[in-house]
């Protein structure tokens, strides 16, 4: 068996080689040509997995180790009986942890208390679920928005989307989605974007283009905290020097989301394959109890990872992919052993 990968999946070698022989390049160089004869496909959100791609190909099993869809046609899968997975909620942790860790320094920039702020939450799903339980136990007030589940399931303490957005804080964890009954694709556009004032704080962390970057970059807010971006790695430079944060869509690059996104699928394509998992590869990460010296919860989440060095490092956008591809090592909470109690849910 032949299997092409990203060469941006966590350890891709200890957790794949077993399977068989492994090609390994960059997401973006991976074309038709290099996965003609290979029978599976392993990518990160860089490669654009659809009939153009594999048309002609071997591959009978896809799987992404990120937790967004927009870069897979899954429809061209079904029909053509190609195994698709997705590492859906691998990063929900991490992706959590950024949002909180962001506010914390900023009532600490502007000198508010958190608690006494609102936080709308647009999308509920694994990130925005995790995110409202860290929100809850830090004594935030969160309105939470997802028209899909509020369909499915009637949930009575959801609100709709301009109550949402005319919360203190505001945070997107949509899929980017073009089509269906709620589409995700610019949701915050002309007609809604009256319900951001110049004191809210607004964040991107899902997808580019849920957001309408054009109206953005003119609109006055508090603050900008932007993870990701339309057309990365050429993204909107003018939107950029309004951010607090402006990071290369690294929210959720833990060492924790990145190995549990290639170990989902690991678990995946096992089973696709009738073949039993290795035990060992359930302990690669294993970095032990680590100690925050802080007895102030600012501190110990700066301790763990300060995003501002994120910012920094892609002053020049030459450095956009390269950062992406070389992330610091960024442990989740859950390893920390803290005097103060950290918001871990």
């Amino acid at each position: 068996m032949k299997l092409i990968i990203d060469d941006a999946c966590y350890a891709y070698n200890e957790i794949f080689s077993s399977f068989g022989e492994i090609i390994t390049m960059a997401g973006r160089d991976i074309d038709t040509s290099s996965v003609k004869d290979c029978d599976v496909l392993i990518v990160r959100s860089r490669t654009q997995v659809n009939e153009a791609l594999l048309k002609g190909s071997s591959i009978k099993f896809v799987g992404s180790t990120v937790a967004g869809l927009d870069h897979v046609d899954q429809d061209y899968l079904k029909d053509n009986n190609i195994r698709f997975f997705s590492a859906q909620g691998c990063n929900s942790m991490a992706v959590a942890e950024f949002v909180i860790a962001t506010i914390l320094n900023l009532a600490d920039k502007h000198n508010f208390n958190y608690q006494d702020k609102t936080l709308g939450i647009i999308g509920v799903g694994n990130v925005g679920s995790r995110l409202a339980a860290k929100a809850e136990l830090l004594g935030i007030k969160t309105l939470l928005n997802d028209p899909i589940r509020q369909q499915n399931e009637n949930l009575p303490n959801f609100v709709n989307l301009d109550t949402a957005l005319s919360a203190d804080i505001v945070t997107f964890h949509t899929p980017l989605t073009f089509n269906g009954d709620f589409p995700s694709f610019k949701l915050l556009n002309q007609a809604n974007f009256h319900c951001i004032s110049d004191k809210t704080i607004l964040f991107n962390a899902a997808r580019g283009g849920v957001i309408d970057e054009k109206i953005w970059e003119k609109t006055k807010t508090l603050e900008n905290v932007i993870d990701c971006w339309e057309n990365e790695p050429n993204i909107n430079q003018n939107l950029q020097k309004t951010a607090y944060l402006a990071s290369p869509h690294i929210a959720g690059h833990s060492v924790d989301a990145k190995f549990m996104g290639s170990f989902m699928v690991y678990e995946a394509l096992c089973d696709f394959l009738g073949e039993k998992q290795q035990e060992s590869i359930k302990n690669l990460i294993n970095p032990g109890v680590l100690s925050l010296k802080s007895d102030n919860l600012l501190d110990c989440l700066n301790e763990v990872y300060d995003f501002k060095q994120d910012t920094l490092a892609i002053k020049n956008l030459e450095n956009f992919e390269y950062y992406r591809r070389n992330y610091p090592i960024r442990y989740e909470w859950p390893h920390y052993n803290s005097k103060v109690t950290l918001p871990i849910a």
